[in-house]
């Protein structure tokens, strides 16, 4: 008998061009796909639609029901208004209102409904922003940011991250110029940077599994167990 692949939802990210298809495209990136489908899963790219900025939580719940698990990719910033922070700093790029719209609703009921959750970069601040948490805009400038860096990230002893991972730190392939400022409700820090940056939150209390990442793990799982095994513990706990 023929095991079926636990069924990954991860949300596209909007494309203004790719050259194969010529136009506008709905993507994910190759190396978070395979991670999945090396770990087990069949990878399942679904349409973010929330049209004018607004996400119909019943329609997202409903679509989701019929998955496995979640997995929220990098991307563009957040809105800092869905924060409640005020003006935009002159860093943040890549907005769109209805990516952030269906990316918080798609957090918000994986979380309810207590669907096995991974959320990688800015999936880790989405999940940051839904639990009432914010963003630090901008982390200084070049000299600051942990944008095309690889870096050790030390992992706290008996969290998730930590069972899954099976060492205590790692070399983390990150692209950011945000992080976590104020944590979300029942979030705990699980991972930080030498300088302290936030680099992974877990949910002290929830009905279902969740880690989120700061860093890019599939940048490098395809060489370095560590990072696979977050995918790993995302298609184990789906199964």
């Amino acid at each position: 008998m023929t095991h079926h692949r636990p069924l990954i939802a991860i949300p596209a990210r909007f494309s203004a061009g790719t050259t194969a298809l010529r136009y506008a495209a709905e993507v994910n990136a190759r190396a978070l796909t395979e991670a999945v489908w090396r770990a087990g899963g069949e990878p399942a790219t679904i349409h973010p639609y929330a049209p004018g900025g607004t996400a119909d939580p019943v329609e997202v719940a409903a679509r989701l029901a019929r998955f496995d698990g979640v997995l929220l990719p990098g991307g563009g910033d957040i809105a800092p208004r869905r924060y409640g922070a005020g003006e935009a700093h002159e860093a943040v790029y890549d907005v769109d209102d209805e990516q952030d719209a269906f990316d918080l609703e798609v957090a918000r009921q994986a979380l309810v409904a207590g669907l096995p959750l991974l959320a990688i970069c800015r999936g880790l601040q989405v999940v940051n922003t839904v639990l009432g948490g914010t963003l630090h805009q901008d982390m200084g400038g070049p000299e600051h940011e942990h944008r095309d860096i690889r870096h050790p990230v030390s992992i706290t002893p008996d969290s998730v991250l930590a069972h899954i991972a099976r060492v205590d730190k790692v070399e983390a392939s990150c692209y950011h110029h945000q992080y976590v400022d104020q944590l979300g409700k029942g979030l705990t820090v699980t991972a930080r940077a030498t300088d302290g940056t936030t680099e992974a939150v877990e949910l002290a209390e929830g009905d279902g599994w969740f880690l989120a990442v700061q860093w890019h793990p599939e940048d490098t799982a395809h060489e370095d167990p560590a990072q696979q095994r977050v995918f790993d513990g995302l298609v184990k706990a789906a199964d």
